[in-house]
């Protein structure tokens, strides 16, 4: 299994074996953990845990769900597989080691947040007029008509702007640099910097 819990550092730029320049998202990645297996005939379906990164202190369920693993995880996350390979065993060690350059991944994480947002921004709709007597600059314009005297579901509006979960595919490793830490991906990321990505083995 290929996966990992990574944070964003930012973006730069290399160049490629045939002279073109690619944008890279290089990404942290501190020591895993595994704190769990989830097999089929126990679970109902195969997946591996992960931990990283220290936690000052943990609930008392949560201690005790870790214990075995011997270690106090800041985050957790779960990444479901077809099969468990015969060398994960709980408490194992995982690193940037796990990926090598050339691997397609994708990569999943939350967007930035842009607060409330009108139709505009949001949506991409035309402003309305400004002569000849307007008013709806920035108006959405009609959400509706009289009957069924209710607005639709997913009628595009006003709202929240971004902090949504997104996963990017058709991404791949550009380089690894173990010492560091550090692993490059071909591309754009989903999050701010310091954000949490989990990147997986593309399916």
């Amino acid at each position: 299994m290929k996966a990992l819990i990574a944070r964003k550092i930012g973006m730069t730029s290399t160049i490629s074996q045939d002279g073109t320049l690619q944008a890279i998202t290089l990404l942290s990645v501190d020591h895993q953990t595994v704190l769990a297996i989830k097999t089929q005939q126990k679970d109902g379906y195969n997946a591996i845990q992960l931990g990283t990164e220290q936690s000052k202190k943990l609930s008392k369920s949560l201690a005790g769900h870790v214990k075995a693993s011997k270690t106090s995880p800041k985050i957790i996350k779960e990444f479901r597989v077809n099969e468990i390979p015969e060398n994960f065993n709980v408490g194992a060690q995982y690193s940037a080691d796990v990926f090598s350059v050339g691997d397609q991944i994708q990569a999943t994480g939350l967007t930035k947040g842009k607060g409330w947002a009108g139709t505009i921004r949001r949506h991409n709709f035309h402003r309305g007029r400004k002569t000849h007597g307007g008013r709806s600059y920035r108006r959405p314009g009609s959400i509706g008509s009289m009957y069924p005297q209710h607005i639709f579901k997913g009628t595009r509006m006003a709202g929240q702007l971004g902090h949504e979960q997104r996963t990017i595919k058709g991404l791949k490793v550009a380089l690894v640099d173990i010492e560091r830490s550090v692993i490059g991906v071909t591309g754009s990321v989903p999050g701010p910097r310091k954000g949490i990505v989990f990147i997986r083995e593309a399916n």
